[in-house]
């Protein structure tokens, strides 16, 4: 690490950006420099930032990196969120095991301090906009590995935004199972009038119903009567498997939560809609099949290439003309390959990803979007 991470008002200024950065995300190779067992089917992972590459990596807490390895002879990229808050000086995700999963279980098993690996610069909507002045209240949701991101803005806030309170409701199976307990711990322990942490456990009885099982529309109305006044409410952020965000949303929407305080990160491509709001679109019927002229941008190099409207998605498209177009989900959960039409128009299977406001201003996911114009100009620049 860099030797004035040590001063932790240096490390502020280094790693904390306070908005979202326009630019385009880049790969850069990076270092192992820390692993540590957080369960027993869960690592942190921490990596080596040169100095001439800190301002590359400063982050907004809840952003992720996309990582690439090579595993097997085969280059291999995922999406894990930061887990470390800019104060902290260091860049760290966390990366649970999931059954047949290539990535996780080469991080758990096989990964080793040193070992160089291409990490793209820091990305992401689910973000927390830090305002010291300020006294805000926030309540998280959260299920397994669904904290990672969580546990970055709950630290960020409690230590960049000393007015503000969080409680956070945390739902695992068992609580051995529990990624960042200690830690949590911590943080309550030193921050016990700011913070609350109430676990959930599905395996585990402590002792009250509220607290057994999963966390479900009924749980929610019952910690919203116990320890938290919906409309008092600054931001919610929740974590995790898709019905626990769908029945928390909906729940919320139900108490009078505005929906512009309810902000969600999905790990997985949803099966459905998320609290009833249709983001899968389907290309219309009557669309007349054409024949495109596309042309992809990406630092200022442009590429060429003819592309069907029922044809491949243009992320597939343009990686096969070449372009080495960033990606990692393929499942308009990230936003990594986000980039904005410049001329013609497009159309969106799926979009969990992007904000309103920026499909409104022309921004697509290349890895859902279809050409419905004869000419398509798409920059990565923008």
């Amino acid at each position: 690490m860099l030797g004035f991470f040590k001063n932790k008002s240096a490390a502020k200024k280094s790693l904390f950006t306070p908005t979202k950065s326009s630019g385009r995300p880049k790969f850069h190779t990076l270092k192992v420099q820390d692993i540590t067992r957080e369960t027993d089917d869960c690592v942190s992972v921490a990596f080596e930032v040169p100095e001439e590459l800190a301002e590359s990596y400063q982050f907004v807490p809840g952003q992720y990196l996309t990582l690439e390895a090579s595993i097997d002879g085969e280059a291999v990229r995922r999406s894990y969120s930061l887990c470390s808050s800019p104060v902290d000086g260091e860049l760290r995700v966390a990366i649970k095991k999931v059954e047949g999963g290539r990535f996780s279980t080469y991080a758990n098993e096989s990964l080793q301090v040193g070992t160089e690996m291409r990490v793209m610069t820091p990305d992401g909507n689910f973000l927390v906009h830090i305002e010291e002045s300020k006294a805000k209240n926030y309540v998280g949701f959260a299920a397994g590995s669904g904290i990672t991101p969580i546990y970055s803005i709950i630290k960020s806030v409690l230590e960049m935004e000393p007015n503000s309170n969080f409680t956070l409701f945390y739902g695992n199976k068992t609580t051995q199972s529990v990624i960042f307990r200690d830690k949590l711990d911590g943080l309550k322990n030193k921050y016990m009038n700011r913070l609350e942490v109430h676990h959930i456990l599905s395996r585990e009885d402590q002792g009250s119903d509220y607290l057994k099982g999963r966390i479900d529309e009924q749980k929610c109305i019952s910690f919203a009567q116990k320890f938290f006044n919906p409309q008092d409410i600054d931001a919610y952020f929740l974590c995790g498997p898709e019905a626990m965000i769908n029945n928390v949303s909906e729940t919320l929407k139900g108490l009078e939560v505005a929906k512009e305080k309810i902000h969600y990160e999905l790990f997985t491509s949803p099966a459905q809609s998320i609290a009833g709001k249709t983001k899968v679109k389907a290309p219309k019927e009557s669309s007349e099949k054409l024949k495109s002229a596309l042309t992809v941008v990406l630092d200022g190099d442009e590429t060429h290439f003819d592309l069907a409207s029922d044809g491949d998605v243009i992320l597939d498209a343009a990686l096969d003309a070449g372009a080495d177009v960033p990606y990692a989900c393929k499942g308009a959960v990230c936003c990594t390959c986000r980039a904005k039409v410049l001329e013609g128009s497009v159309e969106m299977e799926m979009n969990y990803a992007l904000e309103d406001d920026e499909v409104e201003d022309g921004y697509i996911l290349t890895c859902q979007s279809h050409p419905t114009s004869e000419k398509v100009v798409v920059s990565f620049d923008e």
